[in-house]
């Protein structure tokens, strides 16, 4: 057991075994916390406030709405879903408290963390009390482990090498440039994927950085204003700063291109996107602009029901995480309760995952009325199709 969590319990533990000393062979492994429950416990931790709240909100809001939906029809073979979610600001140290409120509190279903950097310390609990995740967003490489923890979305050596296709299939000839943030596990690890897949024909990537809370970035937009793309792996508050702030320096011709960061730039407050005269696009997983299809049946549903939310593919991907989790459970066979452990539930969901599992879901290329295919690798990566979505078209409309 961690220390995060003997001394929150200390007092509970000395009553029930009377001295500290066997705090060690009290492994949480051996509790049931869920063993009152009334419904099956969904629980996952993301920022619900601060500046990846739109990500957050998101992925609560598409939870909520898959679990109503499931509910409605039934539940899990008669057995209603609850939705538990914690709000770690995107900041990693307060993971062990949001953990903790989410497995003591009875949670079952895990989505995990919303983003990476808090995905890795949530990853050393889950690992230590025999917990699996599905998260919808944290895309770090770190995050999927064989035993447990996997993704709806791709990791960043997918974004990158994902990215860097596209570019070598479309940009030949242009001058790239790389805007990132050097100290985010995320936006480093797709740019250094970036990096090491981009076809050497493009000669020498013009790269510019910022660390921490920067939001002036005069130095970095004259050393990019000359590129014709330029692949920003970053979220899209620093990003719209850029574009804003280097709208008449940047080539008003050149590409801004990013990754799942990028999935509600055109909501962010104060950034008028119309303003911009160059091109906004990024690799996605999920089409928000569908007009058919099961895509465009989810953004209909989550738009009556959150009228005034952000939406994007993160909580697309939440949506998919819910009804996969049900999906696996359902098809598992098994009889399953309100109140069995978070590690039993974890055993049927892993031998799923890591079985011939085939979930079909609203993220990933959706053809026609037909929902995506969407797999698993024995590593917990996810395996399904991207495609590269345009946001704002060249050219000032505003």
């Amino acid at each position: 057991m961690k220390l995060r969590r003997v001394f929150a319990i200390v007092m509970t533990i000395v009553l029930c075994f009377g001295m500290v000393a066997v705090l060690a062979s009290c492994g949480n492994n051996e509790v049931n916390y869920a063993e009152n429950n009334t419904k099956i416990k969904v629980g996952v931790s993301g920022p619900l406030t601060g500046g990846a709240a739109m990500y957050g909100i998101a992925v609560k809001n598409s939870a909520q709405l898959a679990i109503d939906e499931i509910n409605a029809k039934g539940g899990v073979n008669g057995v209603m879903l609850e939705l538990v979610a914690a709000d770690d600001k995107h900041d990693a140290t307060l993971v062990s408290t949001t953990y903790t409120t989410l497995y003591e509190g009875g949670c079952q279903l895990f989505l995990g963390t919303v983003t990476t950097k808090p995905g890795i310390q949530f990853k050393d609990y889950a690992t230590e009390d025999g917990i699996f995740y599905l998260t919808p967003s944290a895309s770090g490489d770190d995050i999927p482990y064989a035993d447990g923890g996997f993704q709806m979305c791709f990791t960043d050596s997918n974004q990158g090498t994902a990215s860097a296709k596209l570019f070598n299939e479309n940009y030949a000839g242009k001058k790239v440039g790389v805007f990132y943030k050097a100290d985010d596990d995320y936006s480093v690890g797709i740019k250094n994927n970036f990096m090491s897949n981009l076809d050497d024909s493009f000669g020498k990537v013009e790269e510019a950085s910022f660390t921490g809370d920067a939001t002036l970035f005069d130095s970095q937009i004259s050393k990019l204003k000359d590129c014709d793309v330029i692949f920003m792996p970053i979220y899209y508050t620093p990003a719209s700063q850029f574009m804003k702030q280097g709208a008449n320096i940047v080539k008003a011709d050149a590409v801004y291109f990013g990754c799942d960061g990028f999935d509600g730039i055109d909501a962010v407050d104060g950034f008028a996107i119309d303003t911009i005269p160059q091109e906004v696009s990024y690799l996605s997983h999920f089409d928000s602009t569908a007009t058919e299809g099961p895509a465009a049946d989810y953004i209909k549903a989550y738009k009556e029901a959150y009228p005034n939310e952000p939406l994007n593919q993160f909580g697309a991907a939440a949506y998919d995480c819910v009804y996969a989790m049900v999906a696996a459970l359902e098809k598992s066979g098994e009889e399953i309760t309100a109140t069995m452990s978070a590690q039993d539930m974890s055993e049927i969901l892993l031998a799923q995952f890591k079985g011939d599992f085939v979930f079909n879901g609203v993220t990933g290329k959706c053809e026609g009325e037909n929902k995506s295919t969407i797999t698993w690798n024995d590593d917990g990566t996810v395996d399904k199709e991207a495609v590269k979505y345009v946001v704002k078209e060249a050219g000032a409309n505003g």
